[in-house]
């Protein structure tokens, strides 16, 4: 299973607002198995955007980290199709329309999963489940997603 990181699941990773979710966020994060793992290059923006104006961080390291990112996952781009299906689901579904934008990509990368605290956990669009990875609970989609074997 592929799975799709938000950007608000990346920010806690670095530490931006909350020192309890951003160790949710790493251990999620350090478990999504080699390769599997998706970001959008809107999330990657909203990150770049997030780290240097509200977490006031020197762009050229927040460059470096969104390098990194790029490395660890594959990168799905805003192309007219995604961007399309986007328009979609914000107007069928009154999601907000860059968080739109991150589930079409996902769908787009074939992913199963779609790792958010932004978006309504369980809510599915096409084979794309979004997952709140700060419940109290695992989803038992991710468990399985993360489940080494």
């Amino acid at each position: 299973m592929r799975i799709a990181v938000d950007s608000n699941v990346l920010l806690y990773a670095e530490g931006l607002n909350d020192a309890e979710r951003m160790a949710v966020a790493r251990d999620v994060l350090d478990r999504i198995p080699k390769r599997r793992g998706v970001v959008s290059v809107q999330a990657l923006g909203e990150c770049f955007q997030l780290l240097t104006r509200k977490g006031g961080r020197d762009a050229t390291g927040v460059r470096e980290m969104i390098a990194q990112w790029s490395r660890v996952y594959d990168t799905q781009e805003t192309s007219i199709e995604v961007f399309s299906a986007a328009v979609e689901i914000a107007a069928r579904h009154k999601l907000q329309i860059w968080d739109s934008v991150i589930l079409a990509a996902a769908a787009e990368a074939n992913c199963t999963i779609l790792l958010s605290e932004d978006m309504q956990s369980g809510f599915r669009w096409r084979d794309v489940t979004i997952v709140n990875p700060f419940s109290p609970q695992e989803h038992p989609l991710l468990t399985a997603a993360l489940d080494p074997a």
